[in-house]
């Protein structure tokens, strides 16, 4: 009884210390709804919460884009990506959308596919907590960046074979997307360069070099699950990207048409590996188009 009462009591500093705290508001609407820091695994780890950002007077169940942030696998956190696509997140809720950004565990703190445990499992709770918040469960998008496009393809891809190790026991396996955009996410682990090097990002991922061990590599590339079930894609990559090619998004873009799944790809010209050349009108214009197409 004393342990659960010493629990409770750092639980509850836990929230008090991490809660509404988010430097990112000034780049939302005014009158957007910030729920902030939620704890979507109950536990007290820093890297097991989200943020929803709901648009003002929404009326009735509204489509929720799912924000996964980019780093490597092994930086940043769920305000990533942000200051870089201000008119896009903006343009979000001011369409109507909810926005939730996740935080995952990086590599260094546990490999593959922790990574995927902690983002089904934060979509597990917004699915069940949907009403309390007012989402729609029928018009869920993912919205990925550099490694978080790895992961919103991942989980855009696997979500119909509901792959056992990617989720945590008893979470829900129930929701489903209608539309993953992914911005210059890698595809494949074994055609980075670093793919001989178990410290690279990928290597350290898995835990082990990718060429050395492809059946990991393949485990965690997003190519390995397409199928013609898969949702639609929409892939945007930056011409000159040296971190990760564009030769990444051109694989995955193919697989999918191979699989007869709706997919189209922008390439960005000059543009680089991120930065606001993807928050450009153009670009702007294109994702809210998709967007709408599949989550009307």
């Amino acid at each position: 009884m004393k342990k659960a009462s010493l629990f409770l009591f750092a639980f509850l500093l836990f929230r008090i210390g991490y809660s509404q705290t988010n430097p990112m508001m000034k780049l939302f609407p005014e009158g957007t709804k910030l729920h902030g820091n939620i704890p979507y695994m109950q536990d007290t780890l820093k890297k097991h919460l989200l943020d929803i950002y709901l648009p003002p007077n929404a009326k009735g169940n509204v489509p929720l884009v799912i924000w996964v942030h980019g780093g490597g696998w092994l930086s940043n956190d769920k305000y990533a990506d942000m200051g870089y696509m201000k008119e896009t997140i903006a343009e979000i809720i001011n369409q109507g959308y909810a926005l939730a950004s996740i935080d995952y565990r990086f590599s260094t703190q546990a490999t593959f596919p922790a990574q995927m445990l902690d983002c089904n499992a934060s979509i597990s709770y917004l699915y069940d907590n949907a009403s309390k918040y007012g989402f729609d469960t029928d018009r869920f998008a993912l919205m990925g960046f550099s490694a978080g496009g790895h992961l919103a393809s991942m989980l855009g891809l696997t979500n119909n074979q509901k792959v056992n190790e990617f989720f945590v026991p008893g979470t829900s396996k129930d929701f489903q997307f209608k539309a993953v955009v992914d911005f210059y996410g890698p595809a494949d682990l074994t055609l980075f360069p670093g793919a001989i090097d178990a410290k690279s990002p990928e290597g350290l991922l898995i835990g082990a070099a990718p060429l050395d061990r492809p059946d990991l590599a393949k485990m965690a590339s997003p190519v390995s699950f397409v199928d013609e079930k898969d949702p639609p894609f929409l892939i945007i990559h930056g011409e000159k990207d040296d971190l990760v090619s564009p030769r990444q998004s051109h694989l995955l873009n193919a697989w999918l048409k191979v699989k007869g799944v709706p997919t189209d790809m922008i390439v960005v010209p000059g543009a680089p590996h991120f930065g606001s050349m993807f928050d450009a009108p153009e670009i702007r214009e294109r994702v809210f188009a998709f967007l709408k197409e599949h989550l009307k």
